[in-house]
C-alpha cells in the first residue's frame, strides 16, 4: 500500500503517534536496505544529491503529516503557516552522506493564531521516533542575525542553508537575515575559519589511512573554499567562479578529485554500517571492490592523488581569493624593503609571490631559490602558485641538473623538496619519482606514501635529535654530506615495481649520480647504501647484533667504515621518516640496538685480524678489571663476574653495569627487581627462587615487549631484563610492581590466548654458536606471542637466554637463544610439535 494511503488511514482512524512512527520507521529502513542498490547505479555527488532529495521528500512528508494531523480538515495552505524547514550542513550542500547526522533549522515567525511550538515540537518527535538521526536548531527569522554572531559553527552551518519545505514567505524573510549575516564582519570570519582549518589539518596530517572527510585535502578544504567563496562573491557554487578566479581545466581536475573523494567516503558509510570517514587499511579491499578498481594499491594511489589535488587548489585559491582582505597598506612598505626581485618578496622566514605576477620557467625559479640565503623557509600560497603552474621542458636539461645539483648541496633542502611535492612537479625534477607518486606503502609500518616519506627523510636528516649520530654527521665534509642527501632522498625510489625495491633503487641512484656528476667511488658508495639501506635496521632489530657471524655478515654488504658511517645516518633518516620528526616509530629502544651494531661492526671494520668471541669476551673482561669499582670488590665477587658463563652477558652490558648487576645478585635473597620509566619501561629482576615468566608476561601482554634477556649469573642467581618498547603512564607503575611480585607465585595460573603459530614460521638453527641454538618464529602479529611462547619453553625446560622482539602491526620475527642443554638439539620435533599446538 502507498504510504500517503496508510499514513491517512492511520489519521482518519485517530491511530497513536507511534503508530505513525512506527510506519516512518519501517519506509525510512527499507530505503537505506536499497542504498546500495542506488550506489551501484549511481556514485559520487550524483550517489549523494539522490540521498538528499529522498531525505527531503521523507521530512516534508513527516512536516505535512504533522500539518493534517494537527489541522484535521481544516488545513491551512502551507505557505500561511509561519514555519520553514531547512536543510544545513552538508545536507544543505546537498552532500550527505549515509550514516551523517542531519542537520535542520526550524525557522519559524511568532504569529498568533498558529501554535508553532507544537507544531515543530511534533515534527522533532516524529522525525525522532522514526529513527533520523537529526541534528536540529531552532530559531524565530528574527534571532537569526543574532545566533550567527554568538557562534562561527552557526554561522558556517546556516552559511548552507537550503529550503525543504514550509512557508515560502518565512523562507523569504530567513534569506534576508541570511544576506546580512554574509556580509557582516566578513574579514574576522574568513580569517576564523582559515585559523580552524590549519588546527584540522595538523590534528589530521597526510597519511596512507586519510580521513577523507576533515584530512589535508579532504572534503573540509573543499568546504572552506566554498564558505570563502560564498562569503566574498555570494556564490552558491565554487563553479561558477571557474574563468574567473581559476580556468575551466583547474577547476575540472578539481571536481574530479572531489568526485573519487565523494565515493570512497559513502563507500566506507555502506561498507561500515556507521559513519566512517577514515580510509583504514582493513576497509581497503571491499572499498576497492565497490568502486571497481583494479586493485588495492591503485585505488589508495588514487585517493592520495585526490587529496593532494584538492589541498594544492585549495591553498592556492583561497589565498588568492582572500587576499584583499588580508591586505594592509601599512604593510606595503615593508614588503617594498623585502622585495628579491619583481613580484617576490622575502619577510622573516617566509617567501611570497603577486599573483599578478605571471608564473616563471622552472630554471628560474630553481635560481631564485639557490640565491636564497641557506636556511629553512616557508612558503606563501602565492609562491606555491609559480611552482604549480611553472614551465618544465621534458627530458630535464643539463642547466636544469645544474641547478638542482646546486640547491642539494645547501645545508637546508627539506623546505624546497617539501615546495617541490606540495606543487605536484616532484617526479617532474626528479623522474625517479615518477613511479612511485602517491604510492601507498602497507606494510603496517611506513605512514606516508613513498613520495612524501622521502621527503620527511630529509626532514629528519636535518634535524638530527641523537647527539652521537649528530656528531658524525656534522664530522662529514660537504662531499659526504651531498653524497648522503642523494641516498636519503631516493632510497625508495626503487619501489612500485615487481623487482626488490632496493636493487631497482641502486640502478635508478646510479643514473641519478651521472646527472650529478659523482666521482666512481662516490658513485660506488650510494649504489652500496641504497642496495643496502633497510640492512642496519633489519639486522639490529631482528639479529643478534652480538653474535661474532653476524657481524662480519653485516660489513662484508656494507663495505667499510666510511659506508658503515653514512649507511648509520641514513638508517636514522629512514626511521625518523616514517612518521616524521618527533613521531614514535624511532624509540630509545631502536637507538640504543642500532648504536650496538654500530660500534661493534666499527670494531670488526676497523680490525684486520677476525675479532672472535672468545678475544672479545677478554677484551671486555680486561676493560672490567681496570675499573676501580671492580678493584674494590672483594676477591670472592669478583672471581663470580668473571666466572659467568654466558658471552653475551659480557658483550650486551657495559663494564659498569657488569659490576652493578653483580652486587645486585650478591645481595639479593629470595628476588629483588627494578622498574626504569624514562626514554623506555625497562623492568630488571633477580631471583633465586623460581618465577613464574609466563604468567608475568601474559600480564604484561597489553604493552609492547621489545627484548628479553635472562642470564644464569652465579650462586643460582638468574637476572632477566625486560626492555620495552615505550615508556608507560607513571600511574601504572605500581600495578607492574604487583605483576612482578604476583610473579613470584608459582600457583598462578597462566591465561594464554589463542595463539596460531605454523610449523612454517619457525626455524631452528642448532650451529648458531658452541653453547646456544637459535629460534626464529615470524607470523601473524598477535597479543600474548611471547607469553605463549615462553610459558611452552617452561614446559620444555628450554633455558632461554635472551629474546629479541621484532614487530609490525601485522608481522613478528621473534629471536630466542636457548643454551643446549637437556638434550635439545635432538628434540627439534619435540619443540614444533609444542610450538605449534
Amino acid at each position: 500500500m502507498d504510504i500517503l494511503l496508510q499514513i491517512e488511514n492511520i489519521i482518519e482512524n485517530n491511530g497513536s503517534d507511534f503508530e505513525l512512527s512506527k510506519l516512518f520507521k519501517q519506509y525510512i529502513k527499507e530505503y537505506k536496505d536499497s542504498l546500495d542498490q542506488l550506489f551501484e547505479k549511481n556514485q559520487g555527488k550524483d550517489f549523494l544529491v539522490r540521498h538528499t532529495k529522498k531525505l527531503d521528500s521523507i521530512i516534508e512528508l513527516m512536516y505535512k503529516t504533522v500539518l493534517r494531523r494537527t489541522f484535521g480538515n481544516y488545513l491551512p495552505m502551507k505557505s500561511s503557516i509561519p514555519i520553514a524547514v531547512v536543510a544545513l550542513g552538508s545536507y544543505g550542500r546537498e552532500q550527505l552522506c549515509v550514516h551523517s547526522d542531519i542537520d535542520l533549522l526550524i525557522v519559524y515567525e511568532d504569529v498568533h493564531g498558529y501554535n508553532t511550538e507544537l507544531i515543530i515540537e511534533k515534527l522533532f518527535y516524529l522525525a525522532l521516533d522514526a529513527g533520523l538521526k537529526l541534528g536540529h536548531r531552532v530559531h524565530e527569522v528574527q534571532d537569526l542575525f543574532k545566533a550567527s554572531n554568538e557562534d562561527i559553527t552557526i554561522r558556517t552551518s546556516l552559511m548552507e542553508s537550503r529550503f525543504i519545505c514550509g512557508s515560502s514567505f518565512t523562507w523569504h524573510a530567513t534569506t534576508r537575515e541570511l544576506q546580512k549575516m554574509r556580509l557582516y564582519q566578513q574579514k574576522e570570519f574568513i580569517l576564523n575559519k582559515i585559523e580552524e582549518a590549519q588546527a584540522r589539518r595538523k590534528r589530521f596530517s597526510i597519511s596512507m589511512e586519510p580521513n577523507i572527510k576533515e584530512g589535508v585535502g579532504g572534503l573540509r578544504d573543499s568546504q572552506l573554499i566554498y564558505w570563502v567563496a560564498k562569503t566574498i562573491y555570494g556564490v552558491e557554487s565554487i563553479k561558477e567562479l571557474s574563468g574567473e578566479l581559476f580556468t575551466e581545466e583547474e577547476y575540472r581536475e578539481y571536481r574530479i578529485a572531489i568526485e573519487l573523494l565523494f565515493r570512497v567516503r559513502s563507500a566506507l558509510h555502506l561498507i561500515t554500517g556507521k559513519q566512517e570517514d577514515t580510509l583504514r587499511l582493513e576497509h581497503i579491499p571491499q572499498v576497492t571492490k565497490l568502486l571497481g578498481f583494479s586493485n588495492q594499491k591503485k585505488l589508495s594511489t588514487k585517493v592520495l592523488e585526490a587529496g593532494w589535488r584538492v589541498n594544492n587548489f585549495t591553498q592556492i585559491f583561497v589565498k588568492k581569493m582572500v587576499r584583499s582582505f588580508i591586505y594592509d597598506k601599512h604593510n606595503i612598505t615593508e614588503f617594498r624593503k623585502c622585495r628579491i626581485q619583481k613580484g617576490i618578496y622575502k619577510r622573516e622566514d617566509r617567501i611570497f609571490a603577486s599573483y599578478n605576477l605571471k608564473p616563471r620557467p622552472i630554471n628560474e625559479l630553481l635560481e631564485l631559490l639557490i640565491n636564497l640565503e641557506d636556511q629553512d623557509y616557508k612558503f606563501d600560497a602565492g609562491f606555491l602558485n609559480q611552482f604549480t603552474y611553472t614551465t618544465i621542458s621534458h627530458p630535464l636539461r643539463q642547466k636544469t641538473y645544474t641547478l638542482i645539483k646546486k640547491l642539494l648541496k645547501k645545508e637546508h633542502i627539506y623546505s624546497f623538496l617539501k615546495l617541490f611535492y606540495d606543487a605536484g612537479i616532484l617526479h617532474e625534477l626528479f623522474p625517479n619519482f615518477k613511479k612511485v607518486l602517491h604510492l601507498p606503502q602497507f606494510d603496517g609500518y611506513h605512514h606516508y606514501p613513498v613520495d612524501l616519506h622521502s621527503v620527511k627523510c630529509i626532514e629528519a636528516l636535518e634535524n638530527i635529535k641523537e647527539p652521537f649520530i649528530k656528531g658524525l654527521y656534522d664530522a662529514m665534509d660537504e662531499k659526504e654530506k651531498f653524497l648522503l642527501k642523494i641516498v636519503v632522498f631516493l632510497h625508495d625510489s626503487g619501489k612500485g615495481r615487481k623487482q626488490d625495491h632496493s636493487e631497482v633503487g641502486a640502478k635508478l641512484v646510479a643514473q641519478f649520480a651521472k646527472k650529478m656528476q659523482l666521482d666512481g667511488e662516490d658513485t660506488s658508495r650510494a649504489i652500496t647504501l641504497v642496495k643496502h639501506h633497510i640492512l642496519m635496521s633489519s639486522v639490529a632489530f631482528k639479529d643478534n647484533i652480538h653474535n661474532e657471524k653476524t657481524l662480519y655478515k653485516f660489513m662484508s654488504n656494507v663495505g667499510d667504515e666510511k659506508n658503515l658511517k653514512l649507511l648509520y645516518v641514513l638508517t636514522y633518516a629512514d626511521i625518523n621518516g616514517v612518521d616524521g620528526v618527533g613521531g614514535k616509530t624511532y624509540t630509545a629502544f631502536s637507538a640504543k640496538l642500532l648504536y650496538e651494531l654500530y660500534t661493534s661492526a666499527l670494531e670488526v671494520a676497523q680490525n684486520k685480524e677476525r675479532i672472535t668471541d672468545a678475544k672479545k669476551r677478554i677484551s671486555i673482561e680486561k676493560k672490567v678489571k681496570n675499573l676501580e669499582e671492580f678493584k674494590t670488590l672483594p676477591r670472592v665477587l669478583q672471581n663470580k663476574i668473571l666466572s659467568v658463563v654466558s658471552n653475551l652477558f659480557f658483550f650486551k652490558n657495559t663494564p659498569q653495569n657488569i659490576i652493578k648487576i653483580a652486587q645486585q645478585a650478591q645481595e639479593t635473597k629470595e628476588y629483588t627487581y627494578n622498574i626504569k620509566n624514562e626514554n623506555s619501561l625497562t623492568i630488571e629482576i633477580f631471583r633465586r627462587i623460581p618465577l613464574n615468566v609466563g604468567y608475568l608476561l601474559s600480564t604484561l601482554s597489553h604493552l609492547d615487549v621489545a627484548s628479553m634477556e635472562i642470564f644464569t649469573l652465579f650462586d643460582n642467581v638468574k637476572y632477566f631484563k625486560i626492555d620495552f618498547k615505550y615508556n608507560v603512564d607513571p600511574t601504572i607503575i605500581e600495578d607492574i610492581k604487583t605483576m612482578v611480585e604476583d610473579a613470584f607465585d608459582m600457583s598462578k595460573e597462566v591465561k594464554l590466548r589463542d595463539i596460531e603459530i605454523k610449523k612454517s614460521d619457525i626455524t631452528i638453527d642448532f650451529d648458531h654458536s658452541l653453547t646456544d641454538a637459535e629460534i626464529n618464529i615470524q607470523t601473524k602479529n598477535q597479543i600474548g606471542l611471547l607469553a605463549y611462547v615462553m610459558h611452552k619453553f617452561e614446559q620444555l625446560n628450554i633455558n632461554i637466554v635472551s629474546a629479541k622482539i621484532h614487530s609490525s602491526k601485522f608481522k613478528v620475527r621473534d629471536s630466542f637463544l636457548m643454551e643446549k642443554q637437556n638434550n635439545i638439539c635432538n628434540n627439534a620435533d619435540e619443540i614444533y610439535k609444542f610450538l605449534t599446538k
